[in-house]
C-alpha cells in the first residue's frame, strides 16, 4: 500500500529526514511520535506529496508518486489522499456541506452526486442536523469531524493525519479516536498518523518512533 526506499529531505544544510524505509499494509492503522523537530510532519508531508523529497521513493498503491509531474502529483493527491489536521483549516464562509463537497468539486465530481456522498459520510459522523452550519455555529469536535468528511469525500486510500486531536477537549479527543477506527472498518482506509497523544498512538496498529530524522523501530 505505503512503500517508502531510502528517503532523504533537506532544507538547506538541514537534514531532517535520513535515509527512511517504511512499509505499511493495506488498512493499518500506524502512529508516529516523537519529540518536536524529529522529522515527524515532515515525513507526513512527504508520504502526502505535499513536499518532494531530495531523493528515495514513494510507492502508494504501486505508483512512485516521488517521480511524477507537479500537476499529476495535485490529481493523485486529491483522489488518494485526504488530510486531517490538528486546526480544521475549514473555510468560515461555507457551511459544513459545501466545505465536505470542495474536493470532489475539485475533481469534477457532478454537484448532486458530490453532495449526496457528503451528506452520506456526514451522517456516518452524527453530523446530520448540522449540514447548513457554517464553522463558527459548531463545537471544536463537530468542525474537526466536518474537516474528516472533507478529507475522506473522494474516497482515498490513504488518510494522513497531522496531531488531529491536539486541540480538543478530553471527549472529543475520544471520540475522534475512535472515529478513525470506525473509518477503517468502514471504508478499509489506511491511517497515518503524527501524534503526541498516547492514548491514540496505543490504539494503533503499529507504533513507529522518529529520532533525529530516522525511524526506530
Amino acid at each position: 500500500m505505503i512503500k517508502i526506499e531510502k528517503i532523504k529531505k533537506s532544507f538547506g544544510g538541514l537534514e531532517v529526514l535520513k535515509n527512511i524505509n517504511l512499509d505499511i499494509k493495506k488498512g493499518e492503522i500506524v502512529s508516529i511520535v516523537g519529540a518536536s523537530g524529529a522529522g515527524k510532519t515532515t515525513l507526513l508531508q512527504v508520504v502526502g506529496t505535499l513536499l518532494k523529497p531530495n531523493s528515495g521513493s514513494i510507492f502508494i498503491n504501486d505508483i512512485n508518486v516521488a517521480s511524477l509531474s507537479e500537476k499529476k502529483i495535485a490529481k493523485f493527491r486529491n483522489k488518494n489522499i485526504g488530510f486531517v489536521f490538528q486546526f480544521h483549516q475549514l473555510l468560515p464562509e461555507f457551511t459544513a456541506l459545501e466545505n465536505v463537497c470542495i474536493p470532489a468539486f475539485i475533481s469534477n465530481t457532478p454537484k448532486k452526486k458530490a453532495e449526496d456522498r457528503a451528506k452520506e459520510i456526514l451522517h456516518f459522523l452524527s453530523l446530520d442536523n448540522r449540514l447548513h452550519h457554517k464553522p463558527s455555529e459548531l463545537s471544536g469536535g463537530e468542525q474537526q469531524r466536518v474537516a474528516v468528511a472533507r478529507a475522506i469525500i473522494n474516497n482515498p486510500s490513504v488518510l494522513l493525519a497531522d496531531e488531529p486531536s491536539g486541540n480538543l477537549d478530553s471527549k472529543n479527543k475520544k471520540e475522534l479516536h475512535e472515529l478513525f477506527f470506525s473509518l477503517r472498518d468502514q471504508y478499509n482506509q489506511t491511517i497515518v498518523i503524527v501524534t503526541h497523544n498516547k492514548e491514540l498512538s496505543e490504539m494503533s496498529d503499529r507504533i513507529l518512533t522518529i529520532k533525529d530524522g530516522m525511524i526506530l523501530n
